[in-house]
């Protein structure tokens, strides 16, 4: 039987993935508020933690929950994963496992934060690249993780990741995904940052009314520039699975797809045209295109974007790059 260690990472302002932890009451979108906000948005965390612990252990399995402040408490999870001892001296997964992981989230970017730490932990540094690390990757096989939604409402209008993927978001079911079910691999982006990215990542803000504001950048899919830094641009979508895309009912990315080996990138440019009576009329053009790689070179100082919902500025070159079917959820 398995070993099932359940991760929740906790609240606080340290806390990796801003995350809810166990006692707390959280809301949807990962940040924790006052007790009666959180209480109209979404349950306790604990509710589902304990009901998928539960299932688990009438199944047989040892379980054991953790909730991590922290990235070194969460790397200290990770380690259960390591495979046997390398000559090369490498930490590895371990393909054999009988330890599995559950990771309840609260936000996608709780998820990407431990593929992101699962990523530190086993890519190898370029000088030390092993032989048997497939060569279009930069990481080996991750090991799969099962994905606890802690807010099941979410499987509604708001298309986590989780309901991207088709993922159970009870909890009893993902209990039964974990121990009976097979391992989805999916692919991964990387980027230059040091950072990963599991959906997509959307650059570019708006204003007080939500209206897009003007933003320019060099914008380059493989050999295909879809910006040469001239254009004003209202947003630049990059996609790994199915999310951000759209932007205020634009259509941006059309063919997500996290298993295909490539990332689809789409720009919006607004196109001043004159209609009847000399009238100008606004309308948006959207320019895409798919590939292995994508880099985004900001002309202004800086410009504000979400990658996998977590806030950041690029204010200076960054790429992603695909490492097909780099990690992998546990699915029924």
């Amino acid at each position: 039987m398995y070993d099932v260690v359940l991760l929740t990472l906790g609240s606080g302002r340290d806390a990796p993935g801003g995350g809810c932890g166990s006692g707390d009451a959280c809301c949807g979108d990962g940040t924790t508020g006052d007790a009666g906000r959180a209480k109209e948005r979404c349950e306790t965390p604990r509710v589902p933690v304990l009901a998928c612990a539960d299932a688990l252990t009438a199944r047989g399995a040892r379980v054991e929950t953790v909730t991590a402040h922290s990235d070194a408490e969460i790397d200290e999870v990770l380690a259960r994963l390591d495979g046997p001892p390398r000559p090369d001296g490498l930490a590895w997964p371990d393909p054999d496992s009988k330890t599995r992981l559950v990771v309840a989230t609260a936000s996608d970017g709780q998820l990407r934060a431990v593929v992101r730490r699962l990523v530190r932990r086993y890519a190898p540094p370029p000088s030390r690249r092993p032989a048997d690390l497939p060569g279009n990757r930069t990481v080996p096989d991750l090991p799969p993780v099962g994905v606890l939604p802690l807010d099941p409402a979410r499987s509604g209008g708001q298309r986590d990741l989780a309901a991207q993927l088709g993922l159970p978001r009870d909890p009893a079911a993902v209990a039964t995904a974990v121990l009976d079910g097979t391992a989805r691999r999916l692919d991964l982006l990387r980027n230059d940052g040091g950072s990963v990215t599991l959906d997509g990542a959307l650059i570019g803000a708006a204003d007080d009314a939500g209206r897009p504001l003007h933003w320019r950048g060099r914008i380059e899919v493989d050999d295909a520039v879809l910006s040469a830094g001239d254009d004003p641009l209202l947003a630049c979508a990059i996609g790994n699975a199915g999310g951000y895309a759209r932007l205020d009912g634009l259509p941006l990315l059309t063919a997500g797809d996290p298993t295909d080996g490539m990332v689809e990138v789409a720009v919006a440019v607004p196109v001043v045209t004159r209609a009847a009576l000399g009238r100008k009329r606004m309308r948006f053009e959207v320019r895409r295109a798919r590939g292995r790689a994508v880099a985004v070179v900001p002309r202004d100082e800086r410009v504000p974007y979400l990658d996998d919902g977590v806030e950041g500025e690029l204010s200076r070159k960054r790429s992603w790059w695909t490492e097909p079917a780099a990690w992998a959820v546990w699915t029924a």
